[in-house]
């Protein structure tokens, strides 16, 4: 059986989205994906609520804003804080028996990435690199990442980086089944087929648009427990 996977998504638990984890649910069922990872901007709770609700695999994730640039983390168990020294992040990562995943490398400062020494400095501790972000526009930042990735033998993945639900299944990662764990599901994505297309320019309005939208009604009114 092979999955269709997206792992790099947002919900309104990210201050520069709105997205309800419930609509996130329906369209993903809608374009066919059938493994994801929610990561929102240093909070686990979209992932939560996500896999609380989700007939398919939600493996709990989050973008963590380190003092060098964003550190996903995937497998997660507990949320880590922001502020961390990208050593101490990852750490934190692995200690939850997690993997560590570099979002948009080397995109640049305003897309909060790490730049290249940062990524080399904790390179030992990397498993998957965003071979292709949708969200990244430029052509010679992704054709840097994916030279890192070969260049150390990374797994390397397709995310949408999805801040509306119009940006989920354009861009997806095909892999075999694996058994749930993090050693197998970084083991079939050495199998995985990418799917690339770029989310267009206008997608970064529409996340500037949603934190002016939550700075001035607030955040989006969330669903009693």
């Amino acid at each position: 059986m092979t999955l269709r996977g997206d792992f790099h998504m947002h919900t309104y638990y990210s201050y520069d989205c709105v997205s309800a984890p419930q609509a996130l649910v329906r369209r993903c069922e809608a374009v066919g994906l059938t493994c994801i990872a929610v990561t929102d901007h240093n909070s686990i709770e979209g992932s939560r609520a996500v896999q609380a609700l989700a007939p398919f695999r939600v493996i709990l994730g989050e973008e963590i804003m380190s003092t060098e640039g964003e550190i996903t983390g995937l497998f997660l168990q507990e949320e880590i804080e922001p502020g961390l020294s990208p050593m101490e992040t990852v750490k934190r990562i692995k200690d939850q028996g997690a993997l560590v995943s570099v979002p948009h490398p080397f995109a640049g400062a305003g897309r909060s990435s790490l730049d290249r020494p940062a990524a080399l400095d904790i390179l030992i501790h990397v498993d998957i690199i965003e071979g292709f972000n949708a969200r990244t526009m430029s052509a010679s930042a992704v054709a840097a990442g994916k030279a890192f990735a070969s260049e150390h033998a990374l797994v390397r993945t397709a995310v949408s980086d999805a801040h509306t639900l119009s940006e989920l299944g354009r861009t997806f990662t095909d892999f075999p089944e694996f058994d749930g764990t993090p050693t197998g599901f970084k083991q079939a994505l050495a199998e995985a087929t990418l799917t690339e297309h770029l989310a267009g320019k206008f997608v970064h309005v529409y996340s500037t648009v949603n934190k002016l939208r939550r700075k001035f009604w607030g955040p989006p009114r969330k669903p009693r427990q």
